[in-house]
């Protein structure tokens, strides 16, 4: 699922359906707002990626199998 999301991240990081419009909103060009717009949906969407803990497994990671010591344990 992941894959996939980020496949149409990247495909519409360019806005594409806004080449050469000339258009003006609140004093910048459409195409800005396209960006700013686009970068808050990924920057949500990475949010949910690492707390799905996905980040994690591709890391090859187990958040429940952590060491004692990286948990505050006593273990030298």
């Amino acid at each position: 699922m992941w894959i996939s999301t980020f496949a149409v991240l990247v495909a519409f990081a360019v806005p594409w359906p806004l080449w050469g419009v000339d258009r003006v909103v609140a004093g910048l060009p459409v195409w800005i707002w396209w960006h700013v717009a686009w970068l808050g949906l990924c920057a949500v969407l990475f949010s949910r990626f690492v707390r799905s803990g996905a980040w994690e497994r591709g890391m090859g990671r187990r958040p429940e199998s952590e060491p004692e010591s990286a948990l505050g344990g006593d273990r030298p």
